[in-house]
Parts: C-alpha cells; sequence; structure tokens
C-alpha cells in the first residue's frame, strides 16, 4: 500500500485506509501527520483523526467513525466570536434535520481543547451543543481541507459534505465575516442523494431532470 494510502489513528499508532487515505490525513490536537492542500470534489475526503469537545467531554473522531454515513463538516475561525457561536448553535438547532437524511454532523477550529471548554461553560447556546468539536491545535485539518489562513492561524468557513464512501461531494468556503447558510446546505445535501440532476434552485420535494 502507498505512503498516500496511510491514514493517522491514535497517539503513536497508524492505520491503513484504502478508501480514505487519497486525500491525505492528519491528526488533532497535539499530534502529526501528513498535511495536504488538494480536497478536491469528486475525489476522497482528506482523513482525520482528532480529539473534540461533545456534549462537555472529550471525544477522539475519524472520518472513519462515519463510513457509511453523510458527514457534514464545517470549519469555523474562533470560538467566543458573535458570528462563530451563530454557527455552531444553528447547526446543531437543525441537527434533527441532518440526521433525517443520513447525515452526522461535526465542527472544526484551530482553538485549543481548554478553549472549547471554556467557551462551552461561559455560552450556554455552545455549552447545549451535541455535536463534536474538533481542536485542530496543529491546523493539520484545516491546511488538508484548504482552509487555512497562515497569517492568522484560523480557519475560513468552510463547509464540505462527504458522502457514505468518504469521496467529497460539495464545498463552500466564506470568509471569516459571512455566517453560512445552514438551510441551503441541507438543501445540497437532499439534491445530493436524489442522486439525480437538479436544476437551478431546485427544493427538496421537486422532480429532477
Amino acid at each position: 500500500m502507498g505512503k498516500d494510502k496511510e491514514c493517522c489513528g491514535g497517539e503513536g499508532h497508524h492505520h491503513h485506509d484504502h478508501e480514505h487515505g487519497e486525500g491525505g490525513c492528519c491528526r488533532g490536537e497535539g499530534g502529526s501527520g501528513r498535511c495536504k492542500n488538494k480536497v478536491k470534489v469528486g475525489q476522497p475526503a482528506p482523513c482525520f483523526t482528532a480529539t473534540a469537545l461533545c456534549c462537555g467531554e472529550d471525544k477522539t473522531v475519524s472520518l472513519k467513525d462515519y463510513r457509511g454515513k453523510w458527514l457534514f463538516l464545517y470549519f469555523y475561525p474562533l470560538d467566543f466570536s458573535g458570528v462563530c457561536q451563530t454557527d455552531v448553535a444553528h447547526v446543531d438547532a437543525k441537527r434533527a434535520e441532518f440526521e433525517a437524511l443520513g447525515c452526522e454532523v461535526v465542527a472544526a477550529s484551530t482553538d485549543s481543547m481548554y478553549s472549547h471548554r471554556a467557551w462551552a461553560e461561559k455560552e450556554p447556546a455552545v455549552g447545549a451543543v451535541k455535536h463534536p468539536l474538533i481542536s485542530d491545535g496543529s491546523h493539520c485539518l484545516a491546511k488538508a481541507y484548504g482552509v487555512l489562513l497562515p497569517d492568522m492561524g484560523v480557519a475560513l468557513r468552510g463547509s464540505f459534505l462527504i458522502d457514505p464512501d468518504g469521496v467529497l461531494q460539495w464545498s463552500q468556503v466564506n470568509s471569516l465575516h459571512v455566517g453560512r447558510n445552514v438551510s441551503e446546505v441541507l438543501r445540497v445535501l437532499s439534491a445530493l442523494k436524489t442522486g439525480g440532476f437538479t436544476p437551478c434552485d431546485w427544493q427538496p420535494g421537486e422532480k429532477t431532470l
């Protein structure tokens, strides 16, 4: 198996993943890994293993955990930011709609786990969030998905839909100042799941081409 097929696992271990390794791999806070800025729609999404805050607990999450399901992976710039709080809270408020479409949700920023915990403790809306908030302290995940602003050390507002086979099917990147449209993410997810061609301004329930 080629070097590009390696996928990082837990601390001190490497796992090999044929389906998810093509896009490079990375490890979250405190780890190391190869970081490649080559993510493209239609290609395998970069694999990752990282530490995240979820429901008040530290949790290890990996792309391979979501094999067989759709995944909405999104990045936000900073904890304790007003726009980022609306992003995280609004995505979580729509989590049931994602789950109804067979899609899990994971967020990531370059903040530390300490920052994530402090933010969740200070802001009730963040503390109530039920999906994982990855700590990408190494910036590896943001680099791999092409959203890192290296001079600032933060990620742009990137949104990525990854299919059950680990292939990136849709991406959108907003500037730091513009929050994402979660309803649009759900619309695109619905369109992708039809398996057909959807015309401009297509809405769920409408006919495909």
